[in-house]
């Protein structure tokens, strides 16, 4: 901050007038009277409660943000106040690159403990069904059902996959699989029926009817395991109070650039993310990538039919079975999930979909996750800045940070090292959709539009 600014900083605050201060804080202390009143709810834990308390102060505060400005402008002119208004936003985008420094060196320590812990072996082995739902043809499909098809586990096998329509390729990749693997028990069901717009959830309820086995273990079709998964999730679940198994996952690219960059997206932001939240008791995670619960759980919470309008129905099948008592647990280990958009295009809206989910069910979480975006809050720093000198080392050390994590991922997931110059890239790139996140709450999914309410409902929007 050069002298100037700082001799006007210091003149502002010292020549505030009280009359108008004074007024500015007494509507705000009636605004936040009035507040108070609205969010007050005794003894409420639940989630639409907090999504609903999250909303309200995010209207508090631009509430707040509005009457300061006015009473600025009224105070100093609209050239002062600009001024200030960015000396402000430099230092808001120091701390934030900051906090995402301490962040990002903190989740780089926590993935390798995480990944660390030892796998649970199964005292038996109950039959299994493997349900997978299908829609359309994959790149990687074959290999993704066929990873299935190779494990290390002695039990009865179902595998029971589902599409909705009779001419869909996915059938195809099916009896490819039976040639392959003509010992595996191969179920399959063609049902048009939807119960909802959460076509996913639809397909699953027209398949369990035919699931044989008291075990179900629903993959989604772009999931690749190795031959110890189905041990390590049965273990997992014959421990005391499991109700369900999740795992998580890492980005198995497509060729081509852009799978390449959405990988970047799953094995440094989103898989360190959620590594952080368990080690600090802040995520309550459930991935469709993985869903193993028994029958008698399913049934518990009183089947899946309630999830067809959920966008996010895996986590909202979670909450589920914590609801009743028992525990969802993650085991130390990952399945691949494989990144398909083979655009731009693609890629921003499957990315912003996520986002969107997230900030949907998770408001406070969904802000939290700035911290993932250290760099970027650096560059605006530098920016706003004028490219004063501590930015442009703050900038240095949050690209040697995110580095550092990249690095710290590839070893704990035994993976090879390369792109690093696509992480500052993708870094811009995806706070930009995070930006972009906060402004609308439709998504597309598999081609069709969708509205998302403050439950995680979905509702079909018809395009223009």
């Amino acid at each position: 901050m050069s002298a100037r600014s700082a001799r006007y900083s210091h003149t502002f605050w010292h020549d505030l007038p009280l009359v108008p201060l004074r007024d500015t804080l007494l509507a705000l202390q009636w605004l936040g009277a009035i507040f108070g009143s609205c969010v007050v709810v005794r003894g409420c834990r639940s989630s639409i409660a907090w999504r609903s308390h999250a909303y309200r102060l995010a209207w508090l505060a631009c509430l707040i943000a509005v009457l300061l400005v006015i009473g600025l402008i009224d105070l100093e002119g609209p050239l002062r106040l600009m001024h200030l208004l960015r000396l402000v936003l430099v230092v808001l985008c120091g701390v934030g690159a900051v906090f995402g420094i301490a962040y990002t060196v903190l989740a780089g320590a926590l993935i390798g403990r995480f990944f660390a812990r030892t796998t649970a072996e199964p005292t038996s082995f109950p039959p299994v069904t493997v349900v997978k739902p299908l829609h359309g043809h994959e790149w990687t499909l074959l290999s993704n059902l066929s990873s299935f098809c190779q494990q290390d586990y002695p039990g009865p096998l179902q595998f029971l996959f589902g599409v909705h329509d009779s001419e869909d390729p996915a059938l195809q990749t099916v009896e490819q699989l039976r040639l392959l693997h003509p010992e595996a028990h191969i179920t399959v069901v063609v049902d048009a029926r939807l119960y909802g717009p959460n076509r996913k959830m639809s397909n699953i309820l027209n398949m369990l009817p035919e699931a044989q086995h008291d075990v179900l273990v629903f993959a989604d079709s772009d999931v690749s395991v190795g031959p110890s998964y189905l041990r390590n999730v049965v273990g997992e679940l014959q421990k005391p109070g499991v109700g369900l198994v999740t795992c998580v996952y890492r980005g198995q690219p497509d060729p081509g650039f852009w799978p390449r960059l959405s990988a970047k997206a799953t094995n440094y932001q989103f898989l360190p993310g959620v590594v952080t939240g368990l080690a600090l008791g802040m995520a309550r995670p459930c991935f469709g990538q993985t869903i193993a619960m028994r029958r008698e759980t399913l049934e518990r919470i009183g089947g899946f039919a309630q999830f067809v309008h959920h966008l996010a129905e895996d986590h909202a099948i979670g909450e589920a079975v914590r609801m009743i008592g028992e525990k969802v647990a993650i085991p130390p280990f990952t399945v691949s999930h494989a990144c398909v958009e083979t655009s731009a295009t693609k890629l921003i809206a499957h990315e912003l979909r996520w986002s969107r989910t997230i900030r949907i069910i998770d408001p406070v979480g969904h802000l939290g996750s700035a911290l993932m975006h250290p760099l970027a809050f650096a560059v605006l720093a530098v920016v706003l800045s004028g490219g004063a000198a501590w930015t442009w080392s703050l900038a240095a050390m949050a690209l040697l940070a995110r580095l550092a994590l990249k690095v710290q991922s590839d070893h704990a997931l035994r993976q090879a090292r390369r792109d690093l110059w696509l992480l500052p890239f993708w870094d811009i790139v995806s706070f930009s959709i995070f930006v972009a996140s906060f402004f609308s709450t439709r998504v597309i999914w598999r081609g069709f539009s969708f509205k998302v309410d403050g439950n995680g409902l979905l509702s079909p929007v018809q395009d223009e």
